[in-house]
């Protein structure tokens, strides 16, 4: 049986008098991609935050590969394997493509990947290594922004709508990258707006509506539930 990376029991959060989460239940396996699916506003964003200590308050039980850290401040959860890709990217545009790759410090004990690795992954960022980061398009931030959390060697990895307003051919390659990532045994917790990218790419589905989640389900169990989407979704 695989090993649960993330559990969360009875989430609660808030951005000042703001009750955002309302008992957030949900669990991630070990090699993972897990969808979080639901309208603007349903809290997807709020439960990455919270899983990472960045909103305002806190409640309930968050454990990572068995630790809790529901008080920890989010430099320590970060230093226990946790990788945050926000959707603002937070791409430092004074610093070249490789300068970017190069600033976060690696965990402790961690297998952190190496630049060559991430080129690999991304043969684009390596065309476009001395690049300033205000040079890069908005897809080639993107990348970087994926890239850059691959170095510090965390193992999950929380994606905000990395698919937003990328042209297709982007979208279909951070697909690609994402698949790379599950069969080099990372675990992936993804927030999309886009239903067609994210669909394909997740072994199981957690739909939120206002903080909470009101149904899970598999893969295999897609084609069952587009009606429920469409109702809570509209796809």
């Amino acid at each position: 049986m695989a090993r649960e990376v993330l559990k969360i029991a009875g989430l609660e959060a808030w951005y000042g008098e703001s009750h955002i989460l309302h008992g957030v239940e949900l669990t991630v396996q070990e090699g993972e991609v897990v969808t979080l699916l639901g309208r603007n506003g349903a809290g997807r964003t709020t439960t990455l935050r919270a899983i990472m200590g960045l909103v305002g308050a806190r409640s309930g039980s968050v454990l990572i590969d068995g630790m809790e850290t529901v008080r920890l401040a989010p430099h320590r959860i970060a230093r226990i394997g946790v990788g945050y890709c926000p959707e603002e990217r937070g791409i430092f545009s004074s610093l070249s493509t490789e300068e970017n790759l190069l600033l976060p410090p690696r965990l402790e004990a961690a297998q952190a990947m190496q630049i060559e690795e991430i080129y690999g992954i991304f043969p684009h960022l390596r065309e476009r290594a001395a690049s300033p980061g205000a040079r890069l398009s908005g897809g080639e931030q993107q990348m970087l922004a994926v890239a850059r959390i691959l170095r510090t060697g965390a193992r999950l990895l929380l994606l905000d709508e990395i698919s937003e307003g990328l042209a297709p051919v982007l979208v279909q390659k951070l697909g690609d990258v994402i698949r790379t990532l599950r069969s080099k045994g990372f675990t992936v917790v993804l927030v999309e707006q886009n239903f067609r990218f994210a669909a394909p790419l997740a072994d199981r589905f957690y739909v939120m509506e206002s903080g909470r989640i009101v149904k899970q389900f598999e893969q295999s169990e897609l084609a069952a539930q587009m009606g429920l989407l469409h109702e809570y979704l509209g796809v």
